[in-house]
């Protein structure tokens, strides 16, 4: 369960094809094609970037915390990690990770989460739910593809500690990645990558200090076949 597959990657960062910044608190949505590979780096350390992903051929088909936990007996997320969807269907592949782990227990945060677990005046706080229903009405992609917000399905937290006590219950603890941290995955079939790169300024996960993430996707290693 406590598990942390350190691999690092081959891949050239001057050889992807999208190099992209995205700032603290913002959403981020891309189509990655089936056999390409999808990096996210944790560029100063301790940052949690909620994410979600979608089959675009069939939006019912997304990730599934569920099927993911179940289904490989690990609460955690590292290298050799399956990421199933709710049709049983491998997504994606983690094929490197310099962090070790990742959640995908805790959820996203809400203003309602964000008003029990802190305070009554961070209700109107911004929130990982405000920026996945920004994508979902703004998105193109997302108009495209008819989802709204009873598509939100649970998502994973990378970068973000959240361990499991004795008794069963989660805490949300001060975070194990450090500034460059990647984890890296390998695109099963076609997804629809959704982003919210976490605003949270009161849970230690995120060192209270929300922060830009950079996002890369490499194209398939066999030819001809189109990416994003």
């Amino acid at each position: 369960m406590s598990v942390h597959n350190l691999i690092e990657s081959r891949l050239d960062p001057e050889h992807a094809v999208v190099d992209e910044i995205c700032p603290a608190g913002e959403p981020w949505v891309k189509l990655v094609k089936k056999g390409a590979t999808f990096r996210i780096v944790d560029l100063e350390g301790n940052q949690a970037v909620d994410t979600l992903f979608f089959n675009p051929a069939h939006t019912p088909e997304r990730y599934s915390a569920t099927d993911t936990i179940s289904r490989q007996r690990s609460l955690y997320l590292t290298t050799g990690t399956n990421l199933y969807s709710n049709f049983g269907n491998v997504m994606l592949t983690i094929v490197a990770d310099t962090c070790g782990r990742h959640d995908t227990l805790g959820g996203a945060c809400a203003s309602e989460s964000n008003r029990v677990r802190y305070a009554l005046d961070k209700y109107a706080m911004h929130s990982c739910r405000d920026s996945f229903l920004h994508s979902l009405a703004h998105d193109p992609l997302c108009e495209q593809l008819g989802l709204t917000k009873r598509d939100l399905p649970s998502n994973i937290n990378f970068f973000m500690n959240v361990p499991v006590t004795d008794a069963g219950g989660l805490e949300f603890v001060d975070g194990v990645s450090a500034p460059g941290k990647y984890v890296e995955m390998r695109a099963e079939m076609d997804v629809v990558v959704m982003i919210s790169n976490c605003p949270q300024l009161n849970n230690p996960c995120n060192a209270f200090n929300p922060t830009p993430i950079r996002l890369l996707v490499w194209e398939p290693a066999e030819k001809g076949i189109a990416h994003v």
